[in-house]
């Protein structure tokens, strides 16, 4: 019999059994198990992921998380992670999985991006008292702009626009299906993005009936699943997504459990009761460039051409051509994943070892684009481990028009980042579908929360932009000579297209 307890703990609830009053709050509230009560409490039979919320909700402060002080030998070539891994994989002979982003220490290039700022001849401007144009519109651009003389004999536009979604800040909340996080989740940031006017997607998950009421705010998903997928579904929101890749997991579909599939799930996904949600890892019915035009245009004559068209793609190697491709198939918006994406459950190898940094992908992107003289043709939106108001603003220099946040949503939601999203435990009830979980999340408060984010980055990006001596963010946007660059080789800086700090 193959032994199971040789992987040693990570964490280890530590209880100071003088000041615990033995109320129970953090035995009943820990989602994994991980804490029981035998004339005290005591660590539990499954192992602590230091979610927090033991600690967080003590009324005594009687209780910490410590790592596991157990002594590994040093060894260079093979940290304990990747011992723990060996060990786990030789116990049970599967896939490993992880949830969030990649953790491994590749180094963030945001951190090795610095912004610009004016001085005496370029003066800054005061945001508190000059106005700071942050409202951004996402959808194809004309090549150029006619007026003509009104029947009134006031110039009106001649030219046609394309269908446009405005932004009141370039920043909208990344796919999140329910199933992979809870209805009241997904419900908290669909309030945010109504109250914000930005956006928020279903991810592949379909429509909830209960949030129907935020869909004008929405970016619905058309997966290789089709979960959910049909015209009334299409024609509800603001915009269509078409979700090709992701950057957690380039080239791999999705995989809801059949233990997870609930009723609601059933009726909004549209697949029985316990059955698993597959997501294969291609659309069954794109292998081109022009079968992906058919899917693009489809979708267009479904919504009569009234809601622009997306296309979400993982940052990859190849990513610049692929982007080319996808805006002469049609797409209205190029949405690219880097490589720090989060997700609710990958691969542990996929995540941690396939695709690129979204910092040199957007780059690549946007400047094959403005080789081929068709950027005006999609508008570009970055995610992938966007983590402050100054990456939003190195990501608008380096050439999108707005950025997707995720992992950043959910920790103002109240997540703590223990990466155990696939097991549906999140004592927090975000990741989970169980119903004694996912009660303790109040969409009313977080949603809140959630636009308290997103308004204080935007008053930080008028400050960037006041700093820079711009009024509007649409002058930030693709002006790489407005960042420097610091502690990286000279093949990056040709591929970002940024000049080193002091040139």
């Amino acid at each position: 019999m193959i032994p199971q307890n040789h992987v040693t703990r990570d964490f280890i609830p530590v209880v100071d059994h003088d000041k615990c009053c033995r109320c129970k709050r953090c035995v009943m509230g820990c989602g994994f198990n991980a804490l029981a009560f035998e004339n005290g409490v005591v660590p539990g039979p499954e192992p602590c992921v230091a979610c927090g919320r033991c600690v967080a909700f003590c009324p005594e402060d009687a209780i910490k998380i410590e790592a596991n002080p157990h002594a590994y030998r040093p060894h260079d070539a093979w940290p304990v992670q990747m011992r723990k891994k060996v060990l786990q994989q030789a116990q049970t002979g599967g896939v490993l999985l992880a949830g969030m982003g990649n953790d491994r220490p590749y180094g963030v290039i945001w951190d090795h991006l610095l912004l610009d700022a004016c001085q005496v001849t370029n003066p800054s401007i005061d945001p508190l008292r000059e106005p700071m144009e942050l409202k951004t519109y996402l959808g194809r651009k004309p090549e150029k702009v006619e007026v003509e003389a009104g029947a009134d004999g006031k110039p009106q536009l001649k030219t046609e626009l394309h269908p446009q979604i405005e932004l009141d800040t370039p920043i909208i909340f990344a796919p999140m299906s329910f199933g992979s996080i809870s209805l009241n989740a997904q419900k908290a940031l669909a309030m945010a993005a109504v109250k914000c006017n930005i956006l928020w997607c279903t991810g592949e998950g379909g429509l909830h009936e209960d949030l129907r009421e935020y869909a004008h705010r929405a970016i619905v998903q058309c997966a290789s699943g089709r979960f959910g997928v049909q015209a009334d579904y299409l024609n509800a929101a603001a915009g269509v997504e078409i979700k090709i890749g992701q950057g957690a997991k380039p080239g791999i579909g999705g995989h809801l459990p059949g233990e997870k599939v609930s009723a609601e799930i059933s009726e909004t996904r549209m697949v029985p009761v316990g059955s698993d949600c597959l997501s294969p890892a291609p659309h069954h019915d794109i292998y081109s460039i022009e079968d992906l035009k058919q899917l693009i245009y489809a979708i267009k004559e479904t919504t009569q051409y009234k809601v622009p068209v997306s296309v979400k793609i993982a940052a990859v190697h190849n990513v610049a051509a692929i982007a080319s491709g996808i805006v002469r198939a049609g797409a209205d918006i190029v949405y690219i994943d880097g490589f720090r994406g989060g997700t609710g459950a990958a691969p542990a190898v996929v995540r941690d070892h396939i695709g690129i940094p979204i910092e040199l992908a957007l780059a690549a992107v946007d400047d094959r684009l403005r080789q081929e003289e068709i950027r005006h043709e999609a508008s570009i939106i970055a995610a992938g481990s966007v983590r402050c108001s100054a990456d939003v603003a190195k990501a608008i220099a380096l050439g999108a028009d707005a950025v997707a946040i995720g992992t950043a949503a959910l920790i103002a939601l109240g997540c703590t980042v223990c990466q155990q999203c696939y097991t549906g435990n999140c004592s927090w009830g975000i990741a989970t579908q169980k119903p004694e979980l996912t009660r303790r999340l109040d969409p009313m408060v977080r949603s809140e929360m959630a636009a308290n984010l997103i308004r204080a980055w935007t008053e930080e990006l008028k400050e960037i932009l006041g700093a820079m001596g711009v009024n509007a963010i649409e002058s930030l946007r693709g002006s790489r000579e407005r960042l420097r660059a610091l502690d990286v080789d000279q093949t990056m800086l040709e591929v970002l297209g940024v000049k080193y700090a002091g040139q």
